[in-house]
């Protein structure tokens, strides 16, 4: 696979985040503004298409096109349309609130799937860091915890037949492995035991991740402390690392494909930096739109 070449988009002041392509724009958290961003390509403007997001992270379509948003500072997850809240999906558990929602992926079901770390250690949240589904139920919704192993779960990925769940975990180091882990999806809705895809060892784990049209897991991991540096790695759903492709600024934190075709690859990173790759030389799969042919 031929090298990428990176075209800058944005530098901001704060970590950028969540890449959601809706079928002409791209969707993007601006984090700790608490701004959920619109980049044009046709224009190249960004322009703010949500305020007061409640420091929201990740952002994902499902099937319908109805773009759901984990709110990290709110501890919920929301649905969201023409830049307002108009539904609240997830907000706690068990009776007491989630600690920080941060990633989530949309099953064929209608299903959504998020993680809920606890950066900064936050109070009064859960007991632990895990994977939670809230599923629809006659106009509201059902929240099930799925992971019971976890010490830090960030991003979350479906499998191109929805039948394996990706989860990144990353805790600090020596508490516990920083691996790309492989949940199957049981008939009942649970998780089995995970398969490690993938450790990093001491380097920067998995932080957010997307799919491409042959089911091969796009993810963003690495930093410059240590490891082999700030990158883009390409798995087989085997875990097999297909290639890797160092990226311009540190800390990658998600990726998506976007624009016609698919073929061009968003990267957001913790810097504050938007970076688009117009050619990876791969489509990218997404729940929505369907990419035009």
């Amino acid at each position: 696979m031929s090298e990428w070449t990176w075209e800058h988009i944005a530098r901001l002041e704060f970590a950028t985040e969540g890449p959601a392509w809706d079928g002409e724009q791209l969707l993007f958290s601006h984090i700790y503004a608490s701004e959920t961003l619109a980049y044009h390509p046709d224009s190249g403007e960004i322009s703010v298409w949500r305020e007061g997001t409640h420091e929201a992270n990740g952002m994902v379509f499902d099937r319908r096109g109805r773009l759901f948003v984990c709110e990290g500072a709110a501890r919920r997850v929301v649905r969201c349309e023409a830049g307002r809240v108009v539904e609240v999906v997830a907000d706690s558990y068990g009776g007491r609130p989630f600690n920080r929602p941060n990633d989530l992926a949309v099953d064929d079901a209608g299903n959504v799937w998020f993680s809920d770390p606890n950066y900064g250690e936050r109070p009064g949240g859960q007991d632990g860091e895990f994977v939670y589904r809230a599923s629809p139920r006659s106009g509201s919704w059902e929240v099930t915890r799925v992971t019971f192993d976890n010490l830090r779960p960030n991003g979350v990925l479906f499998s191109l037949d929805g039948g394996t769940l990706f989860v990144a975990e990353i805790p600090r180091a020596p508490l516990g492995r920083r691996q790309l882990r492989a949940y199957p999806v049981l008939d009942d809705g649970t998780l089995g035991d995970y398969e490690a895809l993938h450790d990093f060892g001491e380097s920067r784990s998995v932080d957010g991740m997307c799919l491409t049209g042959d089911g091969n897991i796009v993810a963003c991991a690495g930093f410059y402390d240590g490891g082999p540096g700030p990158m883009i790695y390409v798995f087989a759903p085997s875990g097999r690392v297909l290639s890797t492709h160092p990226t311009p600024a540190n800390r990658p934190t998600n990726c998506t494909f976007g624009e016609a075709g698919l073929g061009a690859l968003y990267v957001t990173f913790e810097t504050g930096d938007l970076y688009r790759v117009p050619n990876t030389g791969m489509k990218g799969h997404l729940a929505f739109p369907a990419p035009r042919r």
